[in-house]
């Protein structure tokens, strides 16, 4: 429940983000977010679920003129490719019509749009309300650049929706949760099955995700070509993904570019070693060797060698696993929320 003085006072939030699971795409932040603070006695608004991007850049306006008479304040999700133009655009709009907003960063790549577009981003992000990033990676990155992001609030989980799984053998039946695209690299995990499997050691692959770019197409060719064991679920619930998780001993994640990717906490909630690499901001969730093994992007040999590791050591992947159960309940939403209030108070 909120505390009293928000009882009293029940902001009003309209979020601009990208809400589009229901059109096949991987939950975003805007949709647990919302869910938690509606649960927590705060109207919100959203937008917007619109697949098509110039359409949803339409919703999002036409959504702010229809509330702004009746909100307090806006959440802005802000991303560093077309998205970020979504974003800058709305708190324009919020500065024009004196209702403070809140930027949301997200991204790995955010640092490289604050280099390319220093005079847009300035005016955004210094007349923001305040600027949340659910990593210290983008904190660092911000404040390198002159920039006081003095919030940090994790992207939340609820900590008892994850079953934890203690391991006494592992093996190399490997987990990979991501929508299909090249940012993520999904065709490396491809080539550590193909290695693992020139050395005759019995691997299995499931991917899970969303086409994006057309890497799916990509990779279903590539294994059917070389006759790798990799099964392509296509998008799946939490629900369903957590259950597939059970029969699966190792969580890897290959992608060239990230922030804090919930997929990546869920599996250390879940109780699987986690191997990925040590882009963006996550060495600072995975510290390697203690909650996780981290290794350079795109470079195969050192992934099959973490892989390896795992195997021939289930003592210590037990107790990274249990590390990284340990270090994630931080992440938890009854944590996390009290962050929120005192932002939105």
């Amino acid at each position: 429940m909120l505390d009293s003085n928000l009882q009293k006072n029940k902001k009003s939030i309209l979020y601009i983000g990208n809400k589009l699971s229901g059109k096949g795409f991987t939950t975003t932040v805007i949709e647990t977010l919302s869910e938690n603070l509606v649960n927590e006695g705060f109207k919100v608004y959203t937008a917007s679920s619109k697949k098509n991007k110039l359409i949803r850049f339409i919703d999002m306006i036409q959504t702010f003129y229809k509330y702004k008479i009746q909100i307090d304040v806006l959440i802005i999700d802000t991303y560093s490719t077309q998205n970020f133009y979504y974003a800058t655009t709305l708190g324009k709009l919020s500065r024009q019509y004196k209702i403070p907003y809140i930027a949301i960063l997200h991204g790995g790549n955010l640092p490289a749009r604050l280099d390319n577009s220093p005079t847009l981003c300035r005016q955004y992000f210094t007349n923001a309300k305040a600027l949340v990033a659910p990593s210290k990676y983008l904190i660092d990155e911000f404040e390198k650049r002159g920039y006081d992001v003095s919030n940090y609030i994790p992207n939340s989980i609820k900590i008892n929706d994850y079953p934890f799984l203690e391991r006494e053998k592992i093996s190399t039946k490997l987990l990979w949760v991501r929508s299909f695209s090249e940012i993520y690299n999904p065709m490396l995990a491809l080539k550590l099955v193909e290695v693992l499997k020139s050395r005759n050691i019995d691997v299995s692959l499931t991917m899970v995700g969303p086409e994006k770019d057309g890497s799916l197409a990509n990779c279903k060719e590539y294994a059917s070509a070389n006759n790798l064991p990799v099964n392509f679920t296509g998008l799946l619930s939490k629900k369903q993904w957590i259950e597939l998780s059970v029969t699966h001993d190792i969580f890897i994640n290959t992608t060239n570019f990230d922030n804090t990717p919930v997929s990546v906490i869920e599996a250390m909630a879940l109780g699987l070693p986690v191997v990925t690499t040590n882009v963006g901001g996550i060495p600072y969730i995975v510290a390697n060797g203690k909650n996780g093994i981290t290794v350079a992007p795109n470079n195969v040999t050192a992934f099959v060698d973490a892989i390896v590791k795992l195997v021939d050591n289930p003592t210590f992947a037990k107790e990274i696993s249990k590390s990284a159960r340990n270090s994630v309940e931080e992440f938890d939403w009854q944590i996390i929320k009290h962050k929120w209030f005192e932002i939105l108070k």
